[in-house]
């Protein structure tokens, strides 16, 4: 069974910051910061591939209310916002972090390796790729 799915039933136990009919936030017990909350659809869903399309409005619309709530009721100076799909994703169920910011906090850009293009030409290769990908996705193909 998915703890998420667990905890959004109510048979295992959160500190619950939002809930609605479609969506839960609450605080990850391992927070990079104070106020670190994860914020998953009620209905189990893996990735954000697999979120049904009607779902993407509230969704997101629970993260901005998050990211907003933040910045008024933590102190924050902004926030960090960000979901893993397969890789590196703990929990199989869809999740996004939704993390309190304040300048000189210690969190330095992303949490992996960042790295360079080989040339401009490999560049606009997968770019070109990715845009043929995007296309054939939005027609079904």
């Amino acid at each position: 069974m998915c703890v998420f799915c667990d905890i959004a039933t109510g048979d295992v136990s959160a500190h619950v910051v939002h809930s609605d009919e479609l969506t839960l936030a609450f605080l990850d017990f391992r927070p990079l910061f104070p106020g670190h909350t994860l914020l998953i659809p009620r209905d189990h869903v893996e990735t954000l591939a697999d979120l049904p399309e009607d779902m993407l409005a509230p969704f997101f619309a629970s993260a901005r209310l998050l990211s907003r709530a933040m910045e008024e009721v933590m102190g924050a100076e902004g926030s960090f916002v960000a979901m893993n799909n397969r890789v590196s994703q703990s929990v199989p169920h869809l999740h996004a972090h939704v993390v309190p910011r304040r300048r000189k906090d210690g969190l330095r850009g992303f949490f992996w390796p960042r790295t360079k293009y080989e040339s401009d030409e490999a560049m606009a290769e997968v770019a070109t790729t990715l845009r043929e990908g995007v296309a054939r996705m939005k027609t079904g193909l």
